[in-house]
């Protein structure tokens, strides 16, 4: 079953995992639809062990399962990133095996795979969601026109359960919501049967940014990374503080 998520980016730990899940259910109402999306991040070079200054901010693959926690309110996400499109099917299979056996969904961070590549992925792995980012230079690609975008994502047919709209791509820029807002209508009005989500520069000071989507697309996904650190630096660990504050405001906000 689809349903909306709140998503935090690079935990690294179990424990980081369990306690953002204790804030979670803790804050959430009752009758929320919404998980906690555990986003865990593995890239073409951290999969190969290819040196990459990632390496020193990422897990290594062989601790990516054990960071997933089996729970009802999780959506325990490996984030798999390659702008090359490397070796795509071979790479998300293995990729996926590391996540196993509590992996949920599997987020592509590339730049439109190739449609029969997915479907074989979700083929082999029916029980894993696909999440497709669509950054900046996806977009790029369709010249930026919400209806191509549509008639992309209609190439993957039932591949893939949720589009990301995603501009910033980690680096903490800020969202601009009446410039996603048209992308989010053309995929809503399509009748294609995809979740909405968006990310860019979302943390516990700047939720504003999303908060003129939100009654429109009451089941609009969210995700954050950059900005649940003081610095808004990727590269440095997640204030653990400053995401439990996050998940609050989020959960308030979408209710």
């Amino acid at each position: 079953m689809r349903r909306p998520y709140i998503g935090i980016t690079d935990f690294a730990t179990a424990e980081q995992t369990q306690k953002m899940l204790n804030v979670f259910a803790a804050n959430r109402a009752p009758d929320s639809k919404r998980l906690l999306m555990v986003g865990v991040m593995m890239s073409y070079k951290t999969l190969n062990g290819i040196p990459t200054k990632w390496a020193a901010v990422w897990p290594r693959k062989q601790a990516v399962g054990d960071i997933f926690i089996q729970h009802s309110l999780a959506l325990n996400t490996l984030h798999y990133a390659d702008y090359e499109s490397i070796d795509v099917l071979r790479s998300l299979r293995r990729a996926a095996n590391w996540g196993y056996p509590r992996m949920d969904a599997l987020q592509l961070d590339m730049i439109w795979p190739k449609p029969t590549d997915i479907s074989v992925l979700r083929w082999i792995n029916p029980e894993v969601m696909v999440i497709i980012q669509a950054n900046s230079e996806a977009l790029d690609i369709i010249d930026n026109d919400p209806q191509k975008l549509v008639e992309k994502l209609k190439e993957y047919g039932d591949a893939v359960d949720y589009v990301l709209l995603d501009k910033s791509m980690g680096r903490g820029l800020g969202m601009d919501a009446e410039g996603l807002r048209p992308y989010l209508c053309a995929v809503r009005d399509s009748g294609l049967d995809i979740g909405l989500a968006v990310a860019g520069g979302l943390g516990p000071d700047t939720l504003r940014l999303v908060e003129p989507l939100i009654a429109e697309f009451p089941d609009l996904s969210i995700d954050a990374q950059s900005k649940l650190r003081p610095s808004g630096n990727a590269m440095d660990p997640i204030d653990w503080g400053m995401a439990e504050e996050y998940l609050k405001k989020s959960l308030k906000m979408l209710k």
